[in-house]
C-alpha cells in the first residue's frame, strides 16, 4: 500500500530532524495567538464530547483545531524577530512521538482485528457460554479474564469480547447484566495499567522514558484492589442461580493459533528491543508485522488451494486488507490530540499549567486529581499533558500518575473507551446512570489502589 509506505518514509525522516530539536516555549500564553489556540482545542474537545449528536467523527474537530493551532504558531514564529525554524523542529518533535503510537497502535489493531477474523474470541466466549455457570462465577470470570486479558490487548477489545459473552447467558437478567458491564470496565482499565502494553497512557509512558517496562508491574497489585473492592461489593447485589444454556459453535480456524503465537512472539522482541537495544518499540512492533504477514501467506495459499480443490472461488487472505480496516478514525484522533496538546505546550500553557498544579498540590495530590479529571476528559490527552508538563518527580510519581490515569476513568461510564463501546453494546442495559449508581464503590477502589500504591513505594522501594 503506497499510504503504508509514505507513512514509513515520513516517520523515518521525522526522527532524523528531531533528534536535533528541543522541546519550545514561545510564551503567548497572554497574546491572542495564544487565547485563539486555546479557545479552538476547547470547542475541538466539546465538539467530541457531543460526537454522537452533531454526527462528525471525532478525529475531524481535533485534526482541523491542531491544523490552526501549528499554522498560527508558525506564522508568529515567523513573523519580525522571530525564527521559523522552531516552531517546524517543535512540531516534528511532537510528530515523531505521535509516529512512534502510531505504528506501535496499527499493529497491535491489526494483530487484534486478525485474531478476531479467525475466530480466537467467538471461541472464547462459546466455551464459557457451554460451562454453565452461576451468575456469580460468570461475574468473577469474566471480570478476572477481562484483568488479565487487558494487559496485550487494548482495553476496550477485551471489554468488547466480554460482553460478548455476558450479553449472550445474562439475556433476561437486566440485574446481572449492568453489574457485570461495569465490572468489565472496571477490570479492564485496572488490568491495562500494570503493563506497557496495557493501554495508551502507559504506552506513552514507556515511550517518554519514564518508567521501564518491568516497571509497570509495581503496580499489579495497585491495579488488583481497584478491581476487587467494587467487584466485591458489587457481587452483594448480584442475582441467585444460573442462566439457561446457551448456544455455542465457535471454533478458531485455521491460522488462528498461529497468529496469537506470533502475537506473543511480537510482543517479546518488542520488549527485548526496548529495554537491551534502547530501540522504540515500533521498532519490535513493525518487525512483528513482518513475521504476521509470513504466516499470513501461509493461511493465504491454503485458503487458495483449498478453494481450488472444491471448485470455489478463490479466497485470498492478505493482512493488508486487515490493516485498511484498522480503527482510522481513533488513530486520526489521537494525532489530533497530540498535536493540539503539542501545540499548547509550544505556546507555554503546560509549563504554566505545570507550575500551578504540582507547584501548589504537590505530586501526589496532583496526580489524584489528574486521574479524577480522566473520567470526564479522555486519559489520553491528560497523560500527553503531564509528560508535555515534565513535572519534576521521581519514578514512583510517574507510576502513580499511569495507574490514575488508567483507572480514573473507570469512575463513569464516560471516562475510558471501554464504558463508552459497551454502553453501545448493551443497548440500554448498561447506561450512564446505572454506572453512576456505583460510582461510590470504585471510588473506594480508585483511594484504596493510590494508598496501597504509596505504601509499597515507601514500604518495599525506600520511597
Amino acid at each position: 500500500m503506497r499510504w503504508f509506505a509514505a507513512l514509513a518514509t515520513i516517520f523515518a525522516s521525522t526522527s532524523v530532524f528531531a533528534a536535533e530539536s528541543v522541546d519550545v516555549n514561545f510564551h503567548l500564553v497572554r497574546h491572542p495567538v495564544g487565547w485563539l489556540a486555546l479557545a479552538l482545542f476547547v470547542l475541538a474537545y466539546v465538539a467530541v464530547v457531543f460526537e454522537e449528536r452533531i454526527h462528525i467523527a471525532k478525529s475531524k474537530p481535533v485534526m482541523l483545531a491542531a491544523a490552526l493551532i501549528w499554522g498560527m504558531i508558525a506564522w508568529k514564529a515567523g513573523g519580525p524577530g522571530g525564527d521559523a525554524t522552531l516552531a517546524r523542529q517543535a512540531f516534528e518533535t511532537m510528530f515523531l512521538e505521535y509516529a512512534e503510537i502510531f505504528f506501535f497502535l496499527v499493529v497491535a489493531m491489526t494483530y487484534v482485528t486478525a485474531m478476531g477474523e479467525r475466530g480466537v474470541f467467538e471461541a472464547l466466549r462459546s466455551q464459557l457460554t457451554r460451562r454453565g455457570f452461576s451468575y456469580r462465577s460468570l461475574f468473577w470470570i469474566t471480570g478476572l479474564l477481562a484483568f488479565l486479558l487487558s494487559p496485550v490487548l487494548d482495553n476496550m477489545t477485551t471489554a468488547l469480547v466480554m460482553s460478548a459473552v455476558i450479553l449472550a447467558v445474562g439475556a433476561g437478567n437486566a440485574r446481572f447484566i449492568t453489574l457485570a458491564m461495569i465490572n468489565l470496565v472496571v477490570a479492564a482499565n485496572a488490568g491495562g495499567a500494570w503493563s506497557a502494553f496495557g493501554d495508551i497512557t502507559t504506552l506513552m509512558v514507556w515511550q517518554a522514558n519514564k518508567a521501564q517496562f518491568f516497571d509497570f508491574f509495581r503496580l499489579f497489585f495497585p491495579a488488583v484492589v481497584n478491581w476487587s473492592i467494587p467487584a466485591l461489593i458489587m457481587s452483594f447485589a448480584l442475582p441467585r442461580g444460573r442462566p439457561g444454556g446457551a448456544d455455542g459453535h465457535g471454533r478458531i480456524k485455521h491460522g488462528g493459533i498461529g497468529i496469537c503465537l506470533t502475537f506473543a512472539l511480537t510482543i517479546a522482541i518488542t520488549v527485548a528491543g526496548r529495554q537491551w537495544l534502547g530501540m522504540p518499540a515500533a521498532y519490535g512492533m513493525l518487525t512483528g508485522l513482518a513475521l504476521l504477514n509470513l504466516v499470513a501467506s501461509r493461511i493465504d495459499y491454503r485458503q487458495r488451494h483449498y478453494a481450488l480443490a472444491q471448485g470455489m472461488e478463490e479466497q485470498g487472505y492478505s493482512i493488508f486488507r486487515i490493516i485498511a480496516n484498522a480503527e482510522w478514525d481513533t488513530l486520526l484522533f489521537f494525532y489530533g490530540v497530540f498535536a493540539c496538546v503539542g501545540g499548547l505546550a509550544a505556546l507555554g500553557y503546560l509549563e504554566l499549567a505545570s507550575q500551578q498544579l504540582y507547584g501548589n498540590l504537590g505530586p501526589t495530590m496532583a496526580n489524584a486529581a489528574m486521574g479524577v479529571l480522566s473520567s470526564l476528559v479522555d486519559n489520553i490527552p491528560i497523560m500527553f499533558a503531564v509528560i508535555k508538563m515534565n513535572p519534576p518527580m521521581d519514578g514512583a510519581q510517574w507510576l502513580l500518575v499511569t495507574l490514575t490515569a488508567g483507572v480514573g476513568g473507570s469512575l463513569l461510564s464516560v471516562g475510558s473507551a471501554a464504558g463508552v463501546a459497551l454502553m453501545g453494546a448493551a443497548r440500554g442495559q448498561y447506561t450512564f446512570m446505572s454506572h453512576l449508581r456505583w460510582s461510590w464503590a470504585i471510588a473506594l477502589g480508585y483511594v484504596a489502589s493510590i494508598a496501597l500504591h504509596l505504601w509499597m513505594t515507601a514500604a518495599l522501594f525506600g520511597g
